[in-house]
């Protein structure tokens, strides 16, 4: 799920070029299965998750402190951001931990990018207003073949754990799970997308808080490239992953900053081999580039106006004239979208002020985006 923003033509000049910082995320969330992967070398999975959790926390605190943002109010908000900071942050990162016990990073960095499959399967059965299209289910099917052959089903797993990968994969399914819930629950607050992010990982960080001492006992030494590992994965690929990619959708808009989706794996998985020496069939970049593909299909959305074009040329063709359509209502401004629980004839009731009484303006709303993932 992507936020609905306009550039703003009078913000600053940015630093560096877009392209260098969407590179820099690519890097980093590339590199974050890599982190992963040294931190359970020392620590437990639950440890390195907190860690974090803690170190993605704490930057964002900065950046609120720096920016001058308050935590949200309201008890109902808080609440949803708890199932939110555990459906996109405290369950996925434990789980990627976990699986990288068994697996290797460039694995667990090919199945994050099946994300946006289970994302459009889901969409089609809890969001009424997302429609399927012949490419978008195309593009389902392209991407779970591509999952199976990463996984080298044909040859049992080709030497893979069957319950890490299934762990990976479970991972990147709490994602469109927990974007769903934002979409629902959160969308159209009030509140800045900072001060959301940053309250959903404190709580996300106080879940796993409570958990890790129930589970894990105090590591025995703290190794100088698991600790560093541990803390590049929170400040670095939480933390400040989030504020660079908030930035770039506010800059070039959601559909061109969503690309870093596509160089994660590649990332990951020349990280792994490079750096690390690790082991792969010939099955997992082939499955990954499969999977990949049909990701990118199941983003797909049809052009504005071909379908009625295409209709009205069959129509002159058959030698009859097209039927006049009246022009699509338009949504007034501040009010809600179909898809948040007003109707139409609801909307319009709200548009036209009463007799009498002064006409208000509604204070317009943006989307917001939920805390980013490696």
């Amino acid at each position: 799920m992507t936020s609905s923003i306009t550039t703003d033509p009078a913000a600053p000049r940015r630093l560096f070029d877009w392209r260098v910082r969407f590179g820099a995320l690519s890097l980093v969330w590339g590199f974050s299965f890599l982190f992963m992967k040294v931190g359970t070398d020392s620590f437990a999975p639950f440890q390195v998750t907190l860690g974090r959790l803690a170190f993605g926390t704490a930057v964002l605190a900065a950046a609120m402190a720096v920016r001058r943002e308050r935590l949200p109010r309201g008890g109902r908000t808080w609440a949803h951001l708890a199932v939110a900071g555990f459906l996109l942050n405290a369950l996925p990162f434990s789980l990627f931990a976990f699986s990288e016990l068994t697996i290797p990073s460039s694995i667990a960095g090919i199945c994050n990018a099946t994300s946006p499959l289970w994302g459009m399967a889901l969409s089609l059965v809890a969001l009424s207003e997302d429609r399927p299209t012949r490419v978008r289910v195309a593009g389902l099917g392209i991407g779970f073949l591509g999952v199976l052959t990463v996984l080298g089903v044909w040859q049992g797993f080709n030497g893979l754990d069957p319950k890490g990968t299934a762990l990976a994969l479970g991972a990147s399914f709490c994602y469109p799970v927990g974007w769903i819930y934002v979409r629902r629950t959160l969308a159209g607050s009030r509140h800045s997308h900072l001060s959301l992010s940053g309250a959903q990982l404190l709580l996300a960080t106080a879940q796993l808080a409570v958990v890790t001492p129930l589970f894990t006992s105090m590591p025995e030494a703290f190794p100088v490239a698991p600790v560093l590992a541990v803390m590049a994965l929170g400040a670095l690929g939480t933390g400040l992953a989030f504020l660079v990619q908030y930035d770039l959708v506010a800059e070039v808009g959601p559909t061109t900053a969503q690309m870093v989706t596509y160089f994660t794996p590649v990332i990951a998985t020349a990280a792994g081999v490079l750096l690390l020496g690790e082991k792969l069939s010939w099955s997992a970049p082939v499955g990954a580039a499969v999977v990949l593909a049909g990701a990118a299909l199941t983003q797909a959305h049809p052009r504005a106006g071909r379908a009625p074009a295409a209709a009205a040329s069959r129509l002159r063709a058959n030698g009859r004239e097209a039927p006049h359509r009246a022009a699509p209502e338009q949504d007034a401004p501040g009010l809600k979208g179909p898809d948040h629980g007003t109707t139409r004839p609801e909307r319009a009731r709200q548009a036209v002020p009463r007799q009498g009484a002064p006409h208000r303006r509604a204070p317009q709303r943006e989307t917001r985006q939920p805390t980013p993932r490696p």
